[in-house]
């Protein structure tokens, strides 16, 4: 064998050797496993938020299935490893589990900006929300807000305007609401406690109980459909249709962040891309059930549904425009998200005048009138 030739051999040798060695921590990564736990502040079985499409574990079967299993996550229902209202700090500290399946509003009392990421009263509905969380800068701040926490929050999931709720007697101004026992969450619970009510946070797996024996006079929780699983027109008949409160609820996923930070970059879009896919398809699932839902209640339950009077609303919203003044005045964070949402509104309510609201209010009308 010539000189050149036995040189050539060893440069070779040389260079597969380091490709093998400097390919060898790739390898090594993309064979990383991460079993995980989440826990979440529902009852077992409950539709949406629990299983069916876009649910904690439809999340969670995602994941699995976009990362060829290199991420398995056990999910816990409420109280199986933590009471309902006790997987967020779970979450945050590390130490049991790595991820909680929520609504920000439950977390008011650890910041009250963390509600605008929920919902607003008389704020945006599905498309406006998202529009603001995802290009109008609505998530940064939304992991800004829960950054003390040491969590990253994922959204993967949205109702959709929500109804008023259930009454166990009729509402016909504005007086009933004085001493008005009601089920509510976050900022409306707070609006609600400004107009005289009694607002109470109740996890979903206690609110028949509650209402039926009489503990609570009123519950919101979803819509037509997700009520109507939980037995609510059984405990109550009056069903209003007023969603102020709740125009577009999103559900989220809040991960640790030490556990997000072990992970390689391409199973963090794993992550993501779950999420983004679970908040489309579950507002899809709720819209396609919820119409049905109602007729049904209406036609086969008795339950008697419409909007409450007007100044209802009137009070309801010089509330809302006090209470946020107010909070956003107090604390600078909530000033930032405040104003961020509310610049948003302004804008996107500017051009939803002029696409759905026209096609509300004038196109589908008229094509009601000539199609039928």
């Amino acid at each position: 064998m010539s000189i050149k030739r036995r040189d050539f051999l060893k440069v070779g040798t040389a260079v597969a050797t380091g490709a093998a060695v400097l390919g060898a921590p790739a390898i090594v990564k993309a064979r990383d496993r991460f079993n995980w736990r989440m826990t979440t502040t529902w009852p077992s079985g409950l539709p949406f938020f629990q299983t069916g499409p876009g649910s904690a574990t439809d999340f969670a079967r995602r994941v699995e299935e976009m990362s060829d299993g290199r991420i398995r996550i056990r999910v816990y229902s409420a109280n199986e490893l933590v009471p309902a209202f006790e997987g967020f700090d779970a979450a945050s500290s590390g130490r049991q589990v790595q991820l909680n399946h929520g609504c920000a509003y439950y977390w008011a009392g650890k910041s009250f900006a963390a509600q605008y990421f929920t919902t607003v009263p008389f704020g945006m509905t599905f498309q406006g929300h998202n529009a603001w969380l995802n290009e109008g800068g609505g998530y940064e701040l939304y992991k800004e807000v829960y950054a003390p926490f040491d969590l990253i929050p994922l959204v993967v999931g949205c109702t959709g305007v929500q109804p008023m709720g259930w009454f166990r007697e009729p509402v016909e101004s504005v007086r009933d609401f004085r001493g008005l026992n009601i089920r509510m969450p976050g900022l409306a619970g707070d609006i609600y406690n400004a107009i005289g009510a009694n607002a109470r946070l109740l996890p979903g797996g206690e609110l028949f109980a509650a209402l039926e024996r009489g503990a609570i006079d009123a519950a919101e929780w979803v819509g037509p459909y997700s009520d109507r699983e939980l037995g609510l027109h059984r405990a109550a008949r009056y069903y209003y249709s007023s969603g102020w409160h709740e125009p577009a609820t999103s559900t989220e996923v809040v991960v640790n962040r030490r556990a997000w930070e072990s992970l390689p970059k391409d199973l963090q879009a794993v992550m993501r891309n779950a999420a983004a896919a679970c908040n489309i398809t579950s507002h899809a699932w709720l819209e396609a059930r919820n119409a049905d839902a109602l007729d049904d209640l209406v036609n086969n339950h008795g339950v008697q549904f419409g909007p409450v009077p007007d100044d209802v609303i009137e009070a309801l919203l010089e509330a809302t425009r006090d209470i946020l003044s107010d909070r956003a005045a107090d604390d600078e964070l909530t000033r930032k998200v405040h104003e961020s949402y509310f610049r948003f509104k302004a804008r996107h309510d500017r051009w939803q005048a002029n696409s759905e609201t026209m096609f509300q209010t004038q196109i589908r009308d008229l094509g009601q009138k000539i199609l039928g």
